[in-house]
């Protein structure tokens, strides 16, 4: 498949002014798995191709598109811009992949070497000034990446730089969907380190710029949504996670950036978890997590087993707490995030400090609490 389908798929429906639902809706196909054509994260079936292309009047131009690409043999390995746009794309895809089954520690070290390496090029006049703009973009991409990386590793300073630059790099080259994505992920920090007036700043920012995509705007109010938690603003808090939720197909549109891909109902859910948590509505923050669990990466499934078992310590819920427990420490060998470690300390912390604690789970939670190396 050319990589220029979603692109030209994105393009047509903009022309024809369809949505991605309607277009689901028209063809009887799952507004998900059009989604992930649209942004390039699955190849279409030749029987979709063909469905789309009937329906936005392409002339065929979208079947060709979606033929498999054969590689021309090259006895030698490309060099230039072009060649190291490819590689830190398709390095980006292998490296992400493996930090959603194994977690980001591992791989973390990867991403910055190769963000840097280009960077360094671009930084000391290497790349001629015809590629220097889709460059920039290139290299915007790859900070964010490691940006993604470092954060799921715990280191935090390290990763604001990261997202900083690429917010940068992006508004130089032109990109508004990275700017956007930049000051997405600065935000996701700021809520992850307790800082709500920085969510509302960066949120409040997105939210007063004309024609965002949707998609956008919806994250944007979960960031706010997760703020206005911390403060303790219930029912703004709400407002905005349940107005992301209830809009989450309707938001859909062939203007969303590619990064946007992964928003779905569990995602919302599982913030909206972390906001109950926030307010102390424990029970309601223990089904969000439960339902989140359902369809989460192994990454993911660990991140919501650790919430659910601080939601249980908040509640004095020994058994489950115990419970969970012994689901997360096998993970403890195979995903490797610091992100996850630390809140797993916390979340013991939480068991050891409170009151009432069985002898048995205390004994549980200290030797738990050995193994986490930080």
């Amino acid at each position: 498949m050319s990589a220029a389908f979603g692109p030209r798929l994105r393009a047509l429906l903009t022309d024809r002014g369809m949505t991605l639902r309607g277009t689901a809706r028209a063809l009887n196909y799952n507004v998900a798995y059009i989604s992930r054509v649209t942004n390039g994260r699955q190849r279409p079936s030749a029987q979709l191709a063909e469905a789309l292309d009937e329906l936005l009047q392409a002339d065929g131009e979208l079947v060709r598109l979606a033929a498999p690409v054969t590689p021309l043999e090259s006895p030698e390995e490309p060099t230039g811009p072009a060649s190291d746009i490819a590689h830190m794309k398709a390095s980006a895809e292998h490296i992400l992949r493996h930090a959603d089954r194994y977690g980001g520690d591992a791989v973390a070290p990867v991403a910055v070497q190769l963000w840097l390496s280009a960077q360094r090029k671009l930084d000391a006049g290497e790349i001629p000034e015809s590629a220097q703009r889709g460059y920039a973009a290139a290299v915007a991409e790859a900070a964010e990446v490691a940006g993604w990386l470092l954060f799921d590793s715990g280191d935090h300073v390290a990763a604001r730089n990261a997202f900083l630059e690429s917010h940068m790099l992006a508004r130089h080259a032109g990109e508004r969907a990275m700017e956007w994505f930049a000051l997405d992920m600065l935000a996701m920090l700021d809520t992850e380190c307790g800082r709500p007036g920085g969510v509302r700043r960066i949120t409040d920012e997105l939210l007063s710029q004309s024609r965002i995509p949707p998609r956008v705007a919806l994250l944007a109010r979960v960031r706010r949504g997760r703020a206005l938690a911390q403060i303790g603003d219930r029912q703004r808090a709400l407002t905005d996670l349940d107005a992301a939720r209830g809009g989450v197909e309707e938001s859909l549109s062939a203007r969303d950036p590619k990064w946007a891909w992964w928003v779905n109902q569990q995602e919302i859910g599982g913030h909206s978890g972390h906001a109950l948590l926030s307010l102390a509505d424990l029970n309601a923050a223990i089904l969000k997590f439960q339902s989140a669990l359902e369809h989460a990466t192994p990454r993911g499934v660990m991140l919501y087993r650790i919430e659910l078992l601080h939601s249980y310590a908040k509640a004095k819920a020994w058994r489950e707490a115990e419970e969970e427990i012994h689901e997360i420490s096998p993970l403890l060998s195979t995903i490797t995030s610091g992100r996850n470690r630390l809140l797993l300390r916390d979340a013991l912390q939480v068991v050891d400090r409170a009151s009432g604690v069985p002898v048995g789970l205390s004994a549980l939670v200290r030797d738990t609490a050995a193994t986490i190396s930080l």
